[in-house]
């Protein structure tokens, strides 16, 4: 008999201890350009010390799932929050001291970024050895809602302990992944078969992952698609928030607007796993997009910052459904050895269509009138869906169910090392 996850002890680590992590990361990253602005008075610094962590993350994405694939994953998630604790402690006591620099928050955000690139491909390579695969899609899932989770609740707690005193944001981060640290000692990760001797060359088993990527057609279509549409919400989003104070919204209002959004993204990401056992997985991907190309025209005719939190609300609610349905499919579809490198590769295109997104939505809302820049993201949005809609590849979407989990590792989860 197959144990529940609420009673699966490894995961149960895993998914608190991060949850923790999410919230204390969340909360230093609402205070640092902050903290840059009271240090510096820039704004233009603020954005460079943002820009290094986000930076970092591109970077070292592709290395660091290639590593994740050679190393101990548990290690390396001991390591990263050691590390990260160590480096927000550092800006938290310089803070402490008068002594904050420029040149010291730079390296902090650099470090915080490299951490969190090496993290994620540990992380979710393991989950498919700490999890049955059955059960995958409702953990893929309830990691999104942890995600969002912690975003929502360290924003709003790294503004408040900002407001009581410039260190503490720092503090209370070291202390949670401190805490993490602890949980994480006592997961039992999955023991896996030796790997091929490494020839020692990380580009050839980069370029591996990618070639990987590439070569699986329903992973290259669901990325190309995912990408696509990330792209145009990014920009649609910032083209909402400059529409928004041009119609005299109230900041009250929009960062409640904002916060409907990450709560669309928890509802959502508690009844994926019903909705991704009842739907076929083309039906679960294509309907993101039909809801989005439907929803999001709306907003050029509504003036009220509520309503406009409401359709975020709904933008929000089918997105981790369609994440479970390819989530779970590429764990299950890829080997072990390659699974690090898979979700680095992931998070490496996710983050350029992150980063681009909002850049173009900045272009459009200044060169277009606020209701044709909303008109223009909703018609590249859904230009998407109706490529979407025609794919042959899609339409053949496997059910999770359909699969067998690829490698070893998925076969000796039973097998275990602290």
């Amino acid at each position: 008999m197959t144990t529940p996850l609420s009673r699966n002890r490894n995961y149960q680590l895993l998914w608190g201890s991060q949850a923790l992590s999410e919230a204390g990361f969340s909360a230093s990253m609402i205070a640092l350009p902050l903290l840059v602005l009271a240090v510096t008075g820039s704004p233009a610094l603020s954005g460079l010390v943002l820009g290094v962590d986000a930076m970092a993350q591109l970077v070292a994405g592709l290395p660091a799932g290639a590593l994740a694939d050679r190393w101990d994953r548990k290690k390396i998630l001991l390591g990263c929050e050691a590390v990260y604790a160590l480096a927000v402690g550092s800006l938290a006591a310089a803070i402490w001291w008068d002594a904050v620099s420029v040149p010291h928050l730079v390296a902090v955000a650099a470090a915080l970024g490299c951490c969190r690139s090496l993290f994620g491909p540990a992380e979710g390579a393991m989950l498919a050895g700490v999890v049955p695969s059955a059960q995958l899609p409702t953990a893929v899932a309830m990691n999104s809602a942890r995600g969002a989770l912690g975003q929502l609740s360290g924003t709003a707690v790294g503004g408040f302990l900002y407001g009581l005193g410039r260190a503490v944001p720092f503090a209370f981060d070291v202390l949670v992944h401190l805490v993490s640290l602890i949980a994480l000692v006592f997961v039992r990760a999955p023991r896996r078969e030796a790997a091929p001797a490494a020839d020692g060359h990380l580009g050839r088993e980069m370029a591996e992952g990618l070639r990987w990527v590439w070569r699986e057609r329903h992973v290259r279509v669901t990325v190309a698609c995912a990408v696509s549409l990330n792209f145009f919400f990014s920009a649609y989003y910032i083209v909402i928030i400059v529409l928004a104070k041009e119609r005299g919204i109230t900041s009250g209002e929009i960062g409640v607007m904002a916060a409907m959004l990450g709560v669309g993204g928890v509802v959502g990401s508690l009844i994926a796993p019903y909705l991704q056992r009842r739907l076929r997985p083309y039906i679960s991907i294509v309907s993101v997009f039909w809801v989005l190309t439907l929803l999001t025209p709306l907003a050029a005719v509504i003036h009220d910052g509520y309503l406009l939190g409401a359709l975020f609300v709904a933008m929000a609610l089918l997105p981790p459904t369609a994440n479970t349905t390819i989530g779970t499919y590429q764990l299950l579809l890829t080997p072990d050895r390659l699974r690090g490198r898979l979700t680095s590769v992931m998070g490496v295109i996710g983050g350029v269509s992150a980063a681009t997104g909002p850049a173009f939505g900045g272009v459009v809302v200044q060169a277009f009138p606020g209701t044709d820049a909303v008109l223009l993201c909703a018609a590249g949005i859904a230009l998407v869906t109706l490529v979407v809609t025609v794919s042959p590849t899609l339409r053949r979407f496997p059910r999770a169910d359909s699969l067998t989990p690829a490698g070893p590792a998925s076969t000796k989860t039973e097998e275990t090392q602290t």
